[in-house]
């Protein structure tokens, strides 16, 4: 009774939805040419859409199909909108089911599912099978909605879609409470009471709560029964539910009834029968006269039990409650052969057959409705989709006309580029193999240079030192020397070897200076130096630079800082020494009359250049710059060398 009873508040509730919109003829045509105006197909789709949602009660009201469904149908099967048919047919469904409409109710909601799992919408999937589940449940097909559900919680669970895992848990409930395996249907309500408490629904905790009750009174555990109807009792009373109390109160009567304590039952279904006097929806009324009469037909008190009969019977005439008009004339018939009445027992046996008959007879020319329109439906469905298929296949054709033509035009235009840049190519790679030769050449004249320099400088320091020491400096010396001509032979050496050398060079001027200055090569984290390539005696020339015109005129010891980083496809090499600065070296320069230019550092600049044209980047280049102090007082010089990166692997 629960279970029919929440059925009839849903029902309510969707019939007292009211339109913002006057739903006359008018006003339904004028919005539905408004919309086939647009020219965005999805959101002529979506408002047509919500358009019959809006007029839904004027089309069903006139038993005519859903004109902006139709249209939005139509539109959306020519794209695919496979989201927005699934949702379509949804409402569809809903709104038969509404009518009591079972057999159409389901033949769209297993549309909906199909455009729905075309979608790939978990939600949108889980939703559609709970409708269909529903549907099945009204066509008493309990296991196939016992899939329907089933499947749908699949589905919702995989989406951690808590709405439809509650719709779902509760279904399965209440289809295993239809079936009398109420220690199932407990194991389910309980589940689905959590998650609506995890999710603060209010109505959905009252609901389970009273068909918990109803598990536990189908064991036979009435005092459980009892308790959970009272919890039900209470949360309905919490939100205020007038329809909620009333068949809290009506399942607590039949629940003390069946305890015998007729008087608590009396007492909760009168009490009911105050509440009902609040509800819109009659068929609680007529269901309380039809428990009350029960009661009393039970007690023996037959009189008073016909009262509540006849009130019922002439409640289920006026509303047409066909449940309860059956369960009426069953009544009074037993209530009548018990005051040995036969003949009027008799005669409401009759009125109970033929009305049997009746409602058997209606039941038949309502499936034999149904599956006719459902035929046409799909007739109709089948007709579009042929035409759709056939303006596909021509679409199909034109579009592969159209791409052998682009292919055609495409391969001919390929040809072109490939010739164009395959001379291109040519040119370049005879170009960059002239640039390899020049920068050998440069690379080549570097070598005696830097030779010429180290033995000047071994040629002054045997003069000034002795044997011991000058032979430890020509030993590093060749050292040095066996690297420089191993190195000579490569374009671009691992930056470790580059660095290894230096230090030996760094380590000669050291001691040919007298210890006049320190160095420190600094390396970033991100350097692998094993892995990152750089040009042979790169570095050197400025080094070679910054120390013999900054730092040996330096009356204190100098510094010199050779930093190495690498930012993204570019490598920085930073000389930095604190030595006189270019301006003084360049007075005590002219004060001696020296007139030579620095080979070495003329030759790398043009070592560079080249690899900035090789390279065809921006990222090759030189920069000096002079530092200060506050006063403007020269503090030394700054070399930032900038290459393209290049790496081993």
């Amino acid at each position: 009774m629960l279970l029919k009873n929440l059925s009839v508040i849903v029902l309510l509730c969707l019939g007292l939805v009211t339109s913002a919109y006057a739903q006359d003829s008018s006003s339904v045509y004028k919005a539905l040419d408004s919309l086939k105006a647009l020219k965005d197909d999805t959101l002529k789709v979506n408002l047509m859409a919500k358009r019959g949602r809006t007029f839904n009660r004027y089309f069903d009201s006139r038993n005519t199909d859903n004109l902006f469904y139709k249209e939005a149908i139509a539109i959306a099967e020519a794209n695919r909108y496979y989201k927005a048919l699934a949702e379509i047919y949804n409402e569809i469904g809903t709104s038969k089911r509404n009518r009591s409409l079972y057999i159409l109710a389901a033949d769209y909601h297993e549309k909906a599912l199909q455009n729905a799992q075309l979608s790939k919408d978990d939600r949108l999937i889980s939703f559609s099978y709970n409708n269909l589940g529903v549907d099945y449940r009204r066509l008493d097909k309990l296991d196939k909605a016992f899939d329907a559900h089933v499947n749908a919680l699949i589905m919702a669970e995989k989406s951690n879609d808590i709405k439809n895992i509650c719709v779902a848990t509760n279904s399965i409930g209440n289809i295993h409470l239809s079936n009398k395996k109420y220690q199932e249907a407990l194991r389910h309500f309980t589940k689905s009471l959590q998650l609506e408490e995890e999710a603060g629904n209010e109505l959905g905790v009252a609901i389970n709560l009273g068909n918990i009750g109803y598990a536990y009174q189908g064991l036979g555990r009435l005092d459980m029964a009892i308790e959970f109807f009272k919890r039900s009792l209470d949360a309905n009373q919490k939100i205020n539910s007038t329809t909620g109390i009333s068949i809290c109160y009506n399942c607590l009567g039949a629940v003390y009834q069946e305890k015998k304590d007729y008087n608590t039952a009396k007492s909760y279904l009168l009490k009911s029968l105050a509440v009902n006097s609040k509800v819109d929806d009659q068929i609680h009324v007529a269901d309380n006269y039809l428990s009350i009469a029960k009661l009393l037909d039970e007690q023996g008190n037959q009189d008073s039990a016909r009262i509540y009969f006849q009130k019922a019977i002439d409640m289920g005439r006026k509303w047409g409650f066909k449940s309860i008009l059956v369960d009426a004339y069953k009544g009074m018939a037993h209530s009548l052969r018990e005051s040995k009445a036969y003949d009027r027992s008799v005669s409401y046996m009759d009125s109970l057959i033929v009305y049997n008959d009746s409602i058997q007879m209606e039941k038949n020319e309502l499936v034999a409705s149904q599956s006719e329109t459902r035929y046409n439906v799909n007739r109709k469905d089948n007709e579009i989709k042929t035409l759709h298929q056939a303006q596909d296949n021509e679409k199909l054709r034109v579009k592969r006309n159209l791409a052998v033509a682009i292919s055609l035009g495409v391969i001919l235009f390929m040809l072109i580029i490939g010739g164009f840049f395959y001379m291109r190519h040519r040119n370049l790679e005879s170009n960059r193999q002239a640039l390899q030769l020049e920068l050998r050449s440069l690379r080549a004249q570097m070598n005696p240079h830097f030779i010429f320099n180290s033995l000047s400088s071994i040629h002054r320091y045997i003069w000034s030192n002795n044997q011991e020491e000058a032979s430890d400096y020509l030993t590093k010396f060749s050292k040095l020397m066996r690297m420089i001509l191993d190195n000579s032979q490569h374009a671009f050496i691992p930056l470790n070897k580059e660095l290894e050398s230096l230090r030996l060079y760094l380590d000669l001027e050291v001691l040919r200076c007298n210890n006049m200055f320190e160095y420190r090569i600094i390396l970033s984290d991100n350097i692998n130096e094993e892995e990152v390539m750089i040009p042979p005696m790169i570095i050197q020339p400025y080094v070679e630079n910054a120390i013999w015109h900054g730092l040996v005129h330096r009356k204190m010891k100098g510094m010199l800082d050779i930093e190495v980083r690498l930012k993204g496809k570019v490598l920085e090499c930073i000389v930095t020494d604190n030595g006189i600065g270019r301006k003084v070296a360049m007075e005590i320069k002219e004060k001696k009359n020296k007139t030579h230019n620095s080979m070495g550092m003329k030759v790398t600049e043009g070592r560079i250049a080249l690899i900035r044209k090789i390279n065809n980047t921006k990222d090759a280049n030189v920069e000096i710059t002079d530092l200060e102090d506050d006063k403007g007082q020269a503090e030394g010089t700054k070399v930032t060398i900038v290459l393209p990166a290049e790496f081993l692997f």
